[in-house]
């Protein structure tokens, strides 16, 4: 039988459900263009031998545990696992070292990539129609695909040069509620946020925080970049917290192995009424997900486990190698940028200096959209992202994302000219029309 479009979940006609699919297939049909769009880690150090070195020291990890049980280690690592997972101890420990974030390991999820994280806080959280999500806008694509799975509205958040604007977050937060909404959250990435690059300050960070609590919401940290910067910089939010405020969500896709797809939540929140045993948001994010992926793949977890153990817990320590390509890559950018469009030639183009993380943006004198993106690729083989994906809107704007994280030097200036070349045509085209 056929089936009406309309008579599926409004979530598929939304523009944000062909955001990924549409710019992974442009990368697939332009397989010789550089890509300054994929934000993905550098792949130099990937190796398959520390796959299998990770998945051994684990097994020995196991092993001491259990007593020397060798039919309990083949049990937990090859069979159907503990939904809140195996490594929920390691992580615990790996936060404590890295973050300076202590908490109990059975506030601990680990998931099938942090966006199952990310739709599990948000499934539970949404109780009603009156229920609303805040976030930053832009903000990442994947929480306003997550929110309308959930039936979750997104209630917009004015950005800022510092990240966000705070007092636009209380007034959106109040007429909210005069409109008899019920704020439950607020997304933010406060470390090199996707796709501004924004860090926000302490001060920043520490305000945020009791605007959450004085107005009685959430705040759904995502911190996928956050070791790849200065070590020196501000705290995370969730160390900050002293009111429970922070659920944390986690993913190793950065910082362990992407393609090992294992991310966790931090839900330490207490949830009265529930069932006796049963009494974190932790415990309430795992019900979902036994009825959603049942549990993610322990032989994952045993790989990013074996890793947290061969580097102290330490994921900063384990990643100085890309840690350091990661600042070359964004020092050369920046300065590539300047040679480019520095100069009287390109009016109207500006961009933003990160310190860190895998992300720019480029202000460009003329509306960047799909259409322009497909052009981009054809004609000058080259890959940036439009982003409007990340307002969820489909409309153009004068502005791309430009991602650095996994491309070699050489890459980075072809990429560069061929931009130059792009936005050059494109800039005459916009005066003459």
């Amino acid at each position: 039988m056929d089936l009406e479009q309309e008579g599926l979940h409004p979530s598929l006609s939304a523009p944000v459900s062909e955001s990924m699919n549409f710019l992974n297939e442009v990368a697939q049909r332009f397989p010789g263009a550089v890509s300054l769009a994929a934000g993905r880690p550098f792949e130099g150090y990937f190796d398959l031998d520390d796959v299998h070195r990770y998945l051994e020291t684990y097994r020995r990890h196991l092993s001491e545990r259990l007593d020397g049980d060798e039919a309990a280690v083949r049990r937990t690592i090859l069979q159907y696992g503990r939904t809140k997972g195996i490594i929920h101890e390691l992580i615990a420990e790996h936060l404590r070292v890295d973050e300076g974030i202590v908490v109990d390991p059975e506030a601990v999820v680990v998931t099938v990539g942090c966006q199952e994280a990310l739709y599990l806080t948000l499934r539970a959280l949404r109780a009603d129609d009156r229920d609303v999500l805040l976030a930053v806008a832009p903000s990442y694509v994947g929480v306003h695909g997550a929110a309308q799975l959930v039936d979750l509205p997104v209630l917009p958040v004015r950005e800022s040069p510092e990240g966000v604007d705070l007092d636009d977050l209380v007034a959106v937060v109040r007429q909210a509620k005069a409109a008899g909404l019920r704020p439950r959250a607020c997304y933010v990435i406060p470390d090199f946020a996707n796709p501004s690059g924004i860090r926000l300050t302490r001060e920043v960070r520490e305000r945020m925080l009791r605007i959450a609590a004085d107005e009685g919401f959430l705040v759904l940290e995502d911190n996928p970049y956050g070791l790849l910067g200065d070590p020196s910089g501000p705290p995370t939010m969730k160390s900050l917290d002293t009111d429970g405020q922070v659920v944390y969500l986690g993913s190793f896709a950065k910082t362990g192995l992407p393609g090992a797809r294992v991310g966790y939540v931090v839900a330490d929140q207490r949830v009265t009424g529930a069932t006796t045993g049963q009494d974190l948001l932790a415990d309430q994010l795992a019900k979902i997900k036994s009825m959603l992926t049942v549990n993610t793949s322990p032989i994952a977890q045993a790989v990013i486990g074996g890793k947290l153990l061969e580097h102290g817990y330490s994921l900063r320590d384990a990643n100085s190698r890309e840690i350091a390509t990661y600042r070359a890559n964004l020092e050369q950018v920046l300065a590539g940028l300047e040679k480019r469009f520095g100069g009287p030639d390109f009016p109207g183009v500006s961009w933003n200096s990160p310190t860190g993380g895998f992300f720019l943006l480029l202000t460009v004198p003329f509306p960047a959209g799909d259409e322009l993106l497909e052009l981009s690729a054809a004609r000058h083989r080259v890959l940036w992202t439009p982003v409007h994906h990340f307002y969820a809107d489909g409309q153009p704007r004068y502005v791309i994302r430009l991602s650095f994280s996994h491309l070699l030097t050489d890459e980075i200036e072809d990429g560069l000219d061929r931009l130059a070349d792009f936005v050059r045509e494109q800039s005459a085209a916009h005066r003459e029309q």
